[in-house]
């Protein structure tokens, strides 16, 4: 029995699909099965059965699946023993960032690494939220920022703060929903979002609370360039309240009273990486600059 069937073990099952596993653990699925199939020779026992959606375990191979996971956590334990003695952190960090640095807090957290660890290696990827949380879940990136609700098992959430958004119109429209008639946002055209953007489920959930099917006119993933839009009449938009409010102040946009949603800002990590030096040292850092207690990351 060899650590990387148990890896695959583990994979597949939290997957309960075999590609899915094999893309995580960039390998083919022929390969991927020739090692399950390897193992379950070895145990003596079949681990998974087939079923429409994939694969899902047996008796056994629940029963099992929590040793395999122990064992692999201590394999772990062991590396980044070892890496620990060999004294100052260094390596590489790759991040992906969505939104904007401020509200990130990007600039303090990254001189706060900068300055206490100058072997660490620093990567900054941009990219909308549903890219960044796929590429955290595939290991191409080692942790990123994410707004929204995290749907896979194999990715650790560590929430930082939530965030409100606010519907903008141009301020010629403010007069149409006169007297709350909120049903009258769906006959106005809006400003779309692309569907890899959190922002655009967010969307979408108001337009079912409303009730609503707008006709979409144009589309951007730039925060700025909504609100310069709105502001020009092109069409109303789901904007983040914090920035859009400074524009209402201005007399550029109008912001519908009494109607907001709000998603979470969270931290990601690949729940493998418990433990690694790396990311507990990001993850201690970044606390330290958002005044956050060490919280207890859920999948």
């Amino acid at each position: 029995m060899e650590i990387y069937q148990l890896r695959t073990f583990v994979t597949v099952a939290q997957q309960g699909h075999l590609t899915q596993a094999a893309e995580l653990l960039h390998l083919s699925q022929p390969a991927v099965t020739a090692q399950i199939k390897a193992l379950e020779e070895e145990v003596g026992m079949p681990l998974f059965e087939r079923n429409a959606g994939g694969v899902s375990l047996t008796r056994a191979g629940q029963e099992l699946l929590p040793q395999a996971q122990g064992v692999l956590g201590a394999a772990r334990d062991i590396i980044h023993h070892a890496r620990a003695l060999k004294g100052q952190l260094a390596g590489q960090a790759r991040i992906g960032v969505t939104l904007m640095p401020d509200i990130l807090k990007l600039g303090p957290w990254v001189s706060a690494l900068v300055e206490k660890y100058p072997l660490l290696e620093v990567k900054l990827s941009h990219g909308v939220s549903v890219d960044v949380l796929n590429l955290v879940r595939k290991k191409e990136l080692d942790a990123g920022f994410y707004l929204g609700k995290n749907p896979y098992m194999n990715v650790c959430t560590v929430p930082l703060r939530p965030l409100s958004f606010r519907v903008a119109l141009p301020t010629a429209w403010a007069g149409q929903l006169a007297g709350g008639r909120l049903k009258e946002l769906g006959k106005l055209p809006w400003i779309g979002i692309s569907q890899f953007s959190s922002l655009s489920k967010i969307t979408a959930e108001l337009w079912r609370e409303l009730n609503i099917s707008p006709k979409k006119v144009a589309e951007s993933d730039h925060l700025s360039v909504i609100l310069e839009l709105v502001s020009a009449g092109v069409g109303a938009a789901l904007v983040r309240e914090e920035e859009a409010q400074a524009w209402q102040d201005a007399g550029r946009v109008w912001l519908v009273p009494e109607l907001s949603k709000s998603a979470d800002l969270q931290f990601v990590y690949p729940a493998d990486r418990e433990g690694d030096p790396v990311l507990e040292t990001l993850l201690r850092e970044l606390l330290a600059v958002w005044r956050l207690p060490c919280p207890q990351a859920t999948a």
